[in-house]
């Protein structure tokens, strides 16, 4: 259980303590206790009323919380308490307790968990402080705090010990709250806007929806190989077939694929899907949305992500060839492309040498589609300037297997992303719904996996039957939570935005090794 000898010291110490508590008549781990109000109620009620108001009131609270700081000098002593991210002084003394309480007072170490009793009022430095009367032992710490003023630093050790970090840190608890404030905005403006929350399936017979790898798992009673969801897409659609016109959900993924400070194996989606829309429709609620969530969640539409300051108010949107064309290296050793010679796959192979002679990472196997071709250059010359809002839109048809043809250009197709600080978070378009055309997509893509494309889609069958019910015009749409969140708080990994993110383990321990010393 523990990784030093310290920390196995230090257990036996304060379990020591807690024996000594039990003695004094305490319960060590009581079941509950009678709070008046949290700290953050005190603060909100009393913070501004002065000394006097309070003598002349004699204010009685019973509060409880986490100890942060704690000293005692005599006869007497003021501890901090720690609750929901608010902090409250009390002051203990021995003729006010008595000498059980201020016997238990001493016994108490960071980290312990107090309940007190007693009235309200300002010590000479003005601190809203407690005059403790009554004290209750809650629960015992039995390892250390981290030190004072660094908290828990260690970035590592604050994603695996997110328990620690959350009371150490208070900045981390902020993010998490601000995170639960964005998923409450979210269910608002859709709520408001006539959309019904719904639930799709976590296990599935086809890993459909998008272009990932997923996980694998295997259902015993039924025989069965199932796969963990990637998107809920096809399924939200199926419910649009059905007639619920306007839907959403707020969605658990599964992709196997790397981590980095942008992708996590398990994520956050928010997916939604309105009839009779297409993809112009979309990029207006888009825009709309995400102004939303940012007042909602900061007061504010200007946020700072990798110490660029962002307006999320103000919006760009660029074709995927004007993004192109707009960000053409200069030293490519190709002129800058006009936008019709984006049409020509002949000049493919020559753009990718030459993006790849000036570092440029793009993948390319002779013979792929050209319009996958275009997408991966699009990513390796544009992607890295796209920090204020932009909405990307018309995406090759190669590249999008489940969205609608233009009428004009059938190599492209009705499609947007949306950038902001240097990363997609969102991906919509104009659904396709004429089975037909969906069956030889489909077949494209199983093609492509033929040609080693692990990401490619599966074929869906009943997905092609459901469209040939009659799908309405439809505009659906993906965003990113995790990622929003991380816009939305300044961090730089969606690991300080997700409580529990997947690590590796750290050792192996054997089999029969207790969990507990002694």
């Amino acid at each position: 259980m523990f990784d030093s000898e310290f920390e196995q010291n230090l257990f036996d110490l304060r379990r020591a303590k807690l024996a000594e508590i039990e003695k004094l008549g305490e319960s060590a781990y009581p079941n509950r206790f009678a709070a008046t109000h949290t700290l953050g109620a005190v603060r909100g009620h009393w913070g501004e009323v002065q000394a006097a108001e309070l003598d002349a009131g004699r204010v009685t609270v019973a509060v409880a919380g986490r100890i942060m700081a704690i000293r005692a000098q005599g006869k007497a002593g003021f501890a901090t308490l720690q609750q929901e991210g608010q902090r409250l002084q009390i002051y203990v003394r021995l003729d006010a307790v008595g000498e059980q309480g201020f016997a238990l007072y001493k016994l108490l170490d960071l980290g312990d968990h107090i309940g007190v009793a007693g009235y309200l009022f300002r010590t000479r430095t003005g601190e809203l402080t407690v005059h403790v009367e009554r004290l209750t032992f809650l629960s015992k710490a039995m390892l250390a705090m981290p030190e004072k003023y660094h908290g828990l630093a260690d970035l590592e050790l604050r994603y695996r010990q997110r328990y620690v970090d959350l009371f150490a840190n208070l900045d981390s608890r902020e993010v998490f709250v601000k995170r639960a404030r964005l998923l409450k905005a979210l269910r608002r403006f859709f709520d408001e806007r006539g959309y019904l929350e719904v639930e799709t399936p976590m296990m599935q017979q086809i890993a459909g929806g998008a272009a990932a790898r997923p996980f694998k798992t295997h259902h015993n009673a039924l025989d069965m190989d199932l796969y963990l969801r990637i998107a809920p897409e096809l399924y939200l659609k199926r419910l649009v077939v059905g007639g619920l016109d306007r839907v959403y959900e707020i969605n658990r993924n599964f992709r196997n694929e790397g981590i980095s400070t942008q992708h996590n194996p398990e994520f956050t989606m928010l997916e939604f899907y309105q009839a009779y829309a297409n993809y112009h429709d979309l990029m207006d609620l888009t825009e709309e949305l995400i102004r939303f969530v940012a007042m909602e969640v900061n007061g504010t539409t200007l946020t700072t992500f990798n110490e660029a300051e962002i307006d999320l108010g103000k919006w760009e949107r660029l074709t995927m060839r004007e993004a192109i064309v707009k960000w053409w290296p200069e030293n490519s050793g190709s002129p800058r492309p006009a936008l019709e010679e984006l049409h020509a796959p002949d000049k493919l192979r020559g753009w990718v040498e030459d993006l790849r002679a000036i570092g440029k990472q793009i993948d390319y196997t002779d013979g792929e589609p050209a319009g996958k071709t275009i997408a991966n250059i699009f990513e390796a010359v544009a992607e890295d300037f796209l920090i204020q809002p932009t909405i990307i839109y018309e995406f090759p048809t190669a590249v999008s297997p489940l969205s609608k043809q233009k009428p004009d250009e059938p190599d492209w197709v009705e499609r947007f992303e949306v950038y902001i600080g240097g990363f997609e978070i969102g991906n919509a378009f104009s659904e396709l719904n004429d089975p037909v055309e969906q069956h030889r997509r489909f077949e494209q893509q199983l093609a492509e996996r033929q040609r080693g494309d692990e990401e490619a889609h599966q074929m869906d069958e009943d997905y092609v039957r459901a469209l040939a019910y009659g799908l309405p015009p439809t505009g659906g749409e993906g965003i990113g939570i995790d990622r929003l969140a991380m816009l939305l708080t300044g961090s730089r990994s969606i690991r300080d935005v997700i409580l529990f993110p997947l690590m590796r383990p750290e050792k192996q321990e054997p089999a029969s090794s207790s969990p507990l010393p002694g």
